[in-house]
């Protein structure tokens, strides 16, 4: 698992050391998650550090916390759930983007069985896209689809999943790792352009 620690590190010095030769300003971008049920529920928090490059491109590190319980069969479980990761989006006329995240997060529970799991981390990678906008000045809005690549049993993005497929009987056959991402970015300090504009 120090592997996949090292990886998400390096990738996020590389991406931003890469940025650096090209800068265009800062986002700190911010995802809230909640759900709830009769069988427990989870709430979330992801934040993410964009560095943008040429308007179009915002890579960057991000790290995710989230608080998880569940009370099925009776069996009662509250774990805590966090990690870092990697994004890099490209943005098209501030209209459309699509990207990839990889997250490596330490969550010791199989949402299969629901218990405890042998493996205490779980990579995460997604590939997606969607609508991106400018709300002001000072806010962009991602509203995006993500498809799970690496799918674990143990991944935290399990009770998100939206999408299954039936058979002729009606009966779930297939949930599909398909989650939707609403994440709202500000921009940090001015970029080059405005920069350019006030010289």
């Amino acid at each position: 698992m120090i592997k996949y620690i090292t990886l998400v590190l390096c990738l996020s010095f590389g991406l931003t050391s890469n940025a650096q030769t090209s800068y265009d300003g800062q986002e700190l971008g911010a995802e809230v998650y909640a759900g709830f049920s009769n069988l427990g529920g989870a709430f979330g928090v992801e934040l993410k550090h964009a560095s943008i490059l040429n308007k179009n491109f915002a890579v960057g590190p991000s790290f995710r916390i989230q608080r998880t319980w569940s009370n099925n069969l009776g069996m009662k479980t509250n774990i805590n759930i966090w990690g870092p990761g990697v994004f890099a989006h490209a943005r098209y006329r501030d209209m459309i983007f699509g990207g990839a995240e990889f997250q490596i997060l330490r969550s010791p529970f199989n949402f299969v069985t629901f218990a405890a799991e042998q493996k205490k981390w779980a990579p995460v990678f997604l590939l997606g896209g969607g609508f991106c906008f400018k709300l002001g000045k000072h806010v962009r809005l991602n509203a995006a689809i993500f498809y799970d690549v690496i799918n674990t049993k143990n991944s935290p993005f399990r009770s998100s999943y939206n999408f299954t497929v039936k058979n002729e009987a009606g009966q779930i056959v297939r949930v599909l790792p398909i989650i939707y991402r609403v994440t709202f970015f500000f921009p940090l300090g001015q970029s080059k352009e405005e920069n350019t504009n006030k010289e």
